[in-house]
């Protein structure tokens, strides 16, 4: 089955742009030349099947992977396309604040100033952009 009548694929392209717009589909298109499989599996392994389930809402969802990559404490590149996904499907800036520093709580304060960090760095391109989120 090639992507292009996967419908894993296409459930998943749909719902990465929904999410990250333009972010997401750098980390795919950055992908191409090295690992094009790998890309595949990322829109369809995460967006296409666990982003697409009904139980939670892609707000909730982002909420929960800006909480984890932060209290990875090691990757900052996937947290600002995610920090950029939160601001787009409408978690406010406060609120990914607050989340970053409840993780000092369980990662430390290292991860949490890291994640503290980038969000700085995603809200002012955002300004830059002329974005309100």
């Amino acid at each position: 089955m090639t992507p292009d009548t996967n419908p894993r694929y296409h459930r998943g392209l749909e719902k990465l742009r929904e999410i990250d717009g333009q972010a997401g589909e750098r980390v795919i298109a950055s992908l191409a030349d090295i690992a094009p499989d790998f890309a595949r599996y990322l829109i369809e392994f995460p967006f296409g099947d666990i982003y697409s389930r009904p139980e939670l809402d892609l707000r909730s969802r982002e909420i929960a992977v800006v909480a984890a990559l932060t209290a990875m404490g090691n990757a900052a590149p996937q947290l600002k396309v995610h920090l950029h996904g939160a601001l787009n499907v409408g978690v406010t800036r406060e609120e990914i604040v607050e989340v970053i520093m409840q993780m000092a709580v369980y990662a430390g304060f290292p991860a949490a100033l890291n994640g503290l960090n980038a969000a700085r760095e995603v809200f002012a391109a955002v300004n830059a952009e002329g974005g309100s989120s």
